[in-house]
């Protein structure tokens, strides 16, 4: 699609399931882990990555809403947190993300906030994703570049 952003990762394996997640030159490198007994649980795993991008985000958006309006309700707070369960085929899924966004000052506090509160969600790249299922292309390659799925 013309005009789209491409964003992108590397990851590399350490061993097991650890892996380094790279994301851009200048950043620090991110380890990522399983919890025992797959893992060691030396970093998030994959489940806890998406609900920190969902929260991440909605944090964003909250504060641009809140900017547009100039309006400072800060520092926010975010918890996210998530239900894992098992789905048709008995493979586990995350069924459920909530996400609370806690502002520092009293609602009455902050002009327009009806305005904010029905539109921050609209802004939300990730969040609004992942509500709709996201198409996920998948494709396996070898060492020496040659697809294999």
């Amino acid at each position: 699609m013309s005009g789209d952003n491409v964003v992108r990762v590397q990851l590399q394996q350490n061993e097991g399931f650890e892996f380094q997640i790279h994301f851009a030159e200048h950043l620090p490198a991110l380890i990522a882990d399983e919890p025992p007994p797959l893992g060691k649980g030396n970093g998030p795993t994959p489940a806890q990555l998406l609900i920190a991008g969902v929260a991440n985000c909605l944090s964003d958006s909250l504060t641009f809403a809140l900017g547009k309006y100039k309006q400072q309700a800060g520092p926010l707070r975010t918890e996210a947190e998530a239900t894992i369960g098992r789905n048709e085929e008995n493979r586990l899924r995350i069924l459920a993300i909530r996400v609370q966004l806690h502002l520092a000052v009293a609602g009455s506090e902050v002009e327009h906030l009806d305005r904010i509160l029905s539109q921050f969600e609209g802004f939300c790249t990730v969040s609004e994703s992942v509500r709709q299922g996201i198409p996920v292309d998948i494709a396996v390659f070898d060492s020496t570049r040659a697809q294999l799925k």
